[in-house]
């Protein structure tokens, strides 16, 4: 501790128990001195023989118990202008009442979980057990989050959450069942069948209530922002096909699968024979059945299994949707490099992935996606982030450039380039429309918990995409043929 500054009272009982403050600080899962306060008050009591009264309200201060509020610690953190409404378990509350957005801590385990994991992990941790929720205008309280900007309680701030929760708060309390344990080298085989199991293998219905009718889980093609969430993704699928150039009788690799539709569209519209990939199981069962009831199974094909595995070339077109943010940067190269080895001289490659944007501080991303890239290229979800631990474990957004070098080192030529990102914000907003007009069916599907931490995901997602703090890319490119690329000289895709 910095000379000059007023040291805490020691006492015969911390002086026989030395390791007691590496203890406490493990169980809160801090590392610097910004939560040292936190300790002081925890010891300033023990070594009192005292405790909080009223299950831990109450702060003894000069022989007197003065009532601290969770609001009274929320308001000195974000101000009295805050734009959403806060309302505690304790029955204090900040903000207007008319706000369109209320953030409800239900319980001193919500800011006890923020004690004992500071930051994103102990938020998310609190939200999805139930401790903390959101009522009302979702996107308007990830809006206020946002405007909130780089606040950061300070070491009097957290002292004061430690006097609103009790010494209780410092008791571990366990994380939900829900968080992601993943076990194994990143992106070795195994683990990616888990972290694709847990995010795909939820259930069908589930996905049904979110996705709609379509069961396309990407970026939809608006051409206005008043079309169906069914015709846009119709659009989309339209797209690839015209970028891949797809004529009759031509053979078709969709690696990432999904539950089939692009498979299906592009036998039906353009007579081609498709196989689709998948690691999921749930999905490889659910669009099986779907290409029988197309009446499509001498056109279509859909392979549960690893796309390392296919080895059936060659190819004349292969679509990589939203497939990449499941590769990760290190193993890229490999990736694209299996993928040339499968097309045809002359086939083309669409690569459509959600990118992360170069030089994007971690402060500046919006709850709930944090993607520290800290000047990289590739960003991989921080490993305490809401998103890797109860959505997308182990996933991974690199940015278009990265994309486009390792496409052309594995000896692609990159032809076309073209971005998004406006039509994710549509296509996100009309999920998070589906799955609460929904809900019910959602949570028969899947849980509550898992219903609630999806809607702050894609109200998330949403908002990421609108302010630009990641966008989304289609990368078209072809495996040249002694030169020849196969394109016009201008080519037109719509």
């Amino acid at each position: 501790m910095a000379r000059g500054r007023a040291q805490p009272p020691q006492s015969s009982t911390r002086r026989n128990r030395p390791h007691a403050a590496r203890r406490h600080r493990l169980e809160l899962g801090a590392s610097t001195g910004e939560f040292l306060g936190c300790y002081y008050v925890v010891f300033r009591l023990r070594d009192r023989g005292q405790a909080w009264a009223g299950g831990g309200d109450c702060w003894p201060e000069g022989g007197r118990a003065r009532r601290l509020s969770l609001a009274r610690v929320l308001r000195d953190v974000l101000g009295d202008d805050f734009p959403v409404a806060v309302c505690t378990w304790d029955g204090s509350r900040v903000g207007s009442p008319d706000a369109s957005a209320t953030i409800v801590v239900r319980s001193r385990q919500a800011p006890a979980r923020l004690l004992q994991a500071p930051g994103q992990l102990g938020l998310a941790r609190a939200y999805v057990a139930g401790d903390l929720d959101v009522e009302g205008d979702i996107f308007a309280a990830l809006a206020a989050g946002e405007a909130l900007g780089a606040a950061r309680p300070g070491v009097a701030q957290w002292a004061n959450l430690a006097r609103v929760v009790g010494l209780s708060g410092f008791r571990r309390l366990p994380a939900p069942a829900e968080e992601a344990r993943l076990h194994g080298r990143r992106h070795a085989r195994a683990r990616d069948r888990a972290a694709i199991s847990y995010h795909y293998d939820v259930s069908n219905d589930f996905y049904r209530a979110i996705l709609g009718p379509s069961m396309t889980y990407s970026c939809a093609l608006f051409a206005d922002p008043q079309v169906s969430l069914e015709v846009a993704q119709t659009a989309k699928h339209e797209l690839v096909c015209r970028k891949l150039g797809l004529e009759p009788g031509q053979r078709v690799l969709d690696v990432g699968c999904g539950w089939g539709t692009m498979v299906r569209h592009a036998a039906t519209n353009h007579g081609v024979e498709a196989v689709g990939v998948t690691l999921s199981a749930a999905q490889a069962e659910w669009a099986g059945k779907a290409v029988v009831e197309d009446d499509l199974a001498d056109l279509v094909t859909v392979r549960f299994g690893d796309y390392r595995d296919v080895a059936d070339g060659p190819f004349d077109a292969i679509s990589s949707v939203g497939m990449s943010e499941h590769v990760g940067a290190a193993q890229l190269p490999a990736y694209f490099k299996h993928l040339f080895g499968l097309l045809a001289p002359g086939g083309r490659l669409l690569n459509h992935a959600i990118s992360s944007l170069p030089g994007m501080r971690p402060a500046r991303w919006p709850t709930p996606i944090r993607i520290p890239v800290r000047l990289r290229r590739s960003a991989g979800f921080a490993r305490d982030s809401f998103i890797d631990r109860y959505v997308f474990p182990d996933g991974e957004l690199l940015e278009v450039g990265t994309v486009v070098s390792a496409m052309q080192e594995a000896g692609f030529e990159v032809r076309h380039v073209e971005s998004l990102r406006e039509h994710y914000g549509l296509t996100l907003r009309r999920w998070v429309a589906n799955l609460e007009a929904g809900w019910d069916e959602a949570v028969a599907a899947a849980g509550l918990n898992r219903a609630r931490t999806w809607r702050l995901y894609l109200a998330g997602s949403a908002r990421s995409f609108e302010t630009a703090r990641i966008g989304v890319h289609q990368v078209l490119a072809v495996k040249p043929d002694r030169g020849r690329s196969g394109l016009p000289l201008r080519p037109k895709f719509e």
